[in-house]
């Protein structure tokens, strides 16, 4: 009899492999790009269809404006398109949009765009799609730091839990990073404490429903135990169940 694999709350994804993808097919990065783009549209269909709750992705870290300038200036302009081609039919899907990350270093233009489109999905509830943008690990712990002490409050793992930029959703229950590659590259730091982690060697255009099938799949057979030993997870949970 099969089993039916038990969907996270949660998923967060590096979409790393953008350029490589380009890259073997002689095509410019930025092409890589717009890909990426069509196969996060993908995913997140995918993501409602399985009853996942919330998927966030790394879209631009703090350390990719170390690339070429050609290719950031690119990548901004990618992401007012994107917005303004996507978010009426992620409205219709019920998805709401968060940006997390730094904005203050966005071109005006960039952050309007970022508040429209939270503003025009706030009411939907099928989805939280959260885009780290700007976004870095160790930025949010210190900015989270950082506001606690410019109210005058107590730091303990609570209060800086609270003053996270992903404070609005529960923590990841699954990392997915694509691209071949085994590291979380600052990515979630604070978040990621107890999440499983699954590495696939797909690039990140080519990441379709299939994939995200295979590491549900993985993460179903896996025992979170959140410090308990198994025989205290057993005892919780006497049916024999995945995950």
């Amino acid at each position: 009899m099969s089993v039916t694999p038990v969907v996270p709350h949660h998923i967060a994804i590096v979409m790393d492999g953008n350029g490589r993808w380009a890259t073997r097919r002689f095509l410019p990065r930025l092409a890589g790009h717009k890909q990426g783009v069509d196969s996060l549209r993908r995913c997140a269909r995918a993501c409602v269809q399985r009853g996942v709750r919330v998927l966030t992705v790394f879209a631009f870290s703090s350390e990719n404006w170390n690339r070429p300038a050609d290719e950031v200036s690119g990548l901004m302009e990618l992401l007012a398109m994107a917005l303004a081609r996507e978010v009426p039919q992620l409205k219709k899907d019920g998805v709401r949009l968060h940006f997390v990350g730094e904005r203050d270093s966005l071109s005006p233009k960039v952050r309007d765009g970022l508040g429209q489109a939270e503003a025009a999905t706030a009411d939907n509830t099928r989805l939280v799609l959260n885009v780290c943008f700007n976004y870095g690990g160790r930025w949010d712990i210190a900015q989270a730091a950082a506001s606690l002490a410019a109210r005058g409050e107590p730091i303990t793992e609570a209060s800086l839990h609270s003053a996270m930029g992903l404070a609005h959703v529960p923590d990841p229950d699954l990392v997915i990073r694509t691209g071949g590659e085994m590291r979380i590259s600052n990515f979630l730091l604070w978040q990621s404490a107890y999440s499983e982690f699954f590495f696939s060697d797909r690039l990140w255009p080519d990441f379709d429903e299939s994939a995200l099938d295979e590491a549900i799949d993985a993460f179903s057979r896996r025992e979170r135990r959140f410090g308990k030993t198994s025989e205290q997870i057993l005892s919780a949970h006497p049916d024999p169940m995945p995950g």
